[in-house]
């Protein structure tokens, strides 16, 4: 195949070979992004049309999704581990994109419910085998920057879907939104099950070199049994959460990850809601200004903890603890801001040292275990990390929401963060339902000048605390990653000698 040479028997693959194949890589976890999150740019125009409350709303962006998601990612990830990666790959791209597409002819709460859980069905078949193939491509040293590189397909398919999802929605539909946007999965799947070689398994790894210079075959395999399975489970889990360092990062991807999904589900209903903005206005600043920022900070995390692990490999860890710690007051402030200019403007700054959490912690995981358990262990990473994150944020932070606003409805019409979150926490959410009063967020056709003032006031301040409260988790995540860093020198050199490699 065009860009390998054999040599002894190993396939070499050139550096450009290797570019396309992280590159195609990068495009499907791009389409799986935005076919993932497109619907909280257009989660207000579903709330609006469907007269969803905005827990049900980020159910659909949340728990729905991730149900499937998460359940699934662990026996997929296993066939992984005996059968062609890249075909797998291909096989999920079809599944979600038709999903997505059918979401635009859901025309009832449940309905829309029931397509989601197929979107989650489908997208549980990339990551864990992507991160495989990544890992089987580059060396341990370059495997932080290229896992970062291929976790740029996050604020990039962010960015995208909010651009296009909120232009489409503007100017068409929802419906059109989700039905354009799924399309495209089609024809990436054929050119990546086409162009993508797999590759011998520890392809890249020190002092190894696997016999079979072609895909590797099943019989290289150990022979399948149940209790094979569940001793490789529990031999992956041991090291995800047995091991200090490593379960400290686990702990600190998957709180940062809980504020991420909850606050970034409602941040593009926030910017409607305060300051009016259509659905394509708030598609570009959420879209472009996000994706530029968190864009920077995925890539920057990879290289920057390259480099700095050559002087010790706690950097792995103490790279996402600074960089969540500093971005954290940066978000606070933006959503505190008068105009939606000046917040767009400050929201340039913070995803720089936010997302620098991505790709040293995918890389950790990936070291610390042997070849045929990686897939496993990225699905086991994303099994705990997205059935609580993308799970239980966007639920938790549309629950928080709809309390806010009813505390704040009967205590006239807005309150503070913290004054709002000291009522709910002493018992004061008020008598009157926010929800009855104002049923999908707005005063019923008709209703006085007075209500529609309140319901409007009441849920504006709700959405700015709600996110705000999301944001905080940050500092906790950072909490996780400093503990993280004690012991992680010597957990990774343990995992090379145990694989048989040089230090």
């Amino acid at each position: 195949m065009a860009g390998t040479t054999a040599v002894g028997g190993k396939p070499v693959y050139s550096d450009s070979y290797k570019g396309v194949v992280l590159g195609l890589l990068v495009t499907a976890y791009t389409l799986n992004f935005i076919d993932r999150t497109i619907i909280a740019t257009i989660g207000q125009a579903i709330k609006d049309d469907l007269k969803i409350t905005d827990t049900q709303l980020g159910l659909l962006g949340g728990l729905y999704f991730a149900l499937l998601y998460t359940l699934l990612g662990i026996p997929i990830a296993r066939l992984a581990e005996r059968f062609n990666r890249v075909s797998i790959i291909s096989a999920a791209i079809l599944i979600w994109s038709g999903f997505t597409a059918l979401c635009g002819t859901a025309t009832s709460f449940a309905q829309l419910a029931a397509y989601r859980f197929g979107v989650g069905f489908g997208e549980a078949g990339l990551s864990p085998p992507a991160h495989s193939l990544i890992s089987d491509y580059f060396e341990p040293k370059k495997r932080a920057t290229a896992l970062s590189i291929y976790s740029f397909g996050i604020p990039l398919g962010t960015m995208v879907g909010a651009v296009a999802g909120g232009w489409l929605a503007q100017n068409f539909s929802w419906r059109i939104a989700f039905m354009l946007v799924g399309a495209p999965g089609i024809l990436i799947a054929i050119v990546m099950k086409l162009m993508i070689k797999e590759p011998p398994r520890g392809h890249s790894e020190p002092d190894q070199a696997p016999a079979s210079p072609e895909d590797i075959s099943v019989d290289t395999a150990p022979k399948f049994s149940f209790l094979g399975e569940l001793k490789e489970l529990a031999s992956v889990a041991g090291t995800l959460f047995g091991k200090w360092p490593v379960l400290h990062m686990v702990l600190g991807v998957t709180i940062a990850s809980f504020g991420s999904y909850g606050s970034g589900q409602f941040v593009p209903p926030y910017f409607t809601r305060t300051f009016g903005l259509d659905y394509a206005q708030v598609g570009l600043i959420t879209g472009i200004v996000g994706g530029i920022s968190s864009g920077i900070g995925t890539l920057l995390g990879g290289f920057i903890t390259d480099r700095l692990s050559k002087r010790s490999p706690r950097w792995y860890s103490l790279t996402p603890a600074i960089g969540l710690t500093i971005a954290t007051p940066i978000y606070i402030a933006a959503y505190m801001q008068p105009s939606w200019q000046t917040a767009a403007l400050i929201l340039l700054i913070p995803g720089i040292f936010h997302y620098t959490y991505l790709g040293p912690t995918f890389g950790v995981v990936q070291n610390m275990v042997p070849t045929r358990r990686r897939a496993t262990a990225t699905a086991l990473l994303f099994f705990f990390l997205n059935l609580i994150a993308l799970g239980g944020g966007p639920p938790f932070t549309g629950w928080i929401i709809d309390q806010f606003a009813q505390f704040n409805f009967n205590h006239d019409g807005g309150s503070g963060t913290l004054a709002a979150l000291g009522g709910l926490l002493g018992g004061e959410g008020g008598a009157v339902s926010f929800a009855a009063a104002c049923p999908g967020g707005k005063a019923p056709d008709g209703a006085s000048l007075a209500l529609v003032g309140q319901c409007k006031a009441s849920l504006v301040e709700a959405t700015r605390s709600g996110v705000i409260v999301s944001i905080c988790f940050y500092l906790w995540a950072a909490f996780h990653y400093l503990l993280g860093s004690i012991g992680l020198t010597k957990a990774l050199s343990k995992a090379r000698t145990d694989r048989g490699e040089a230090a």
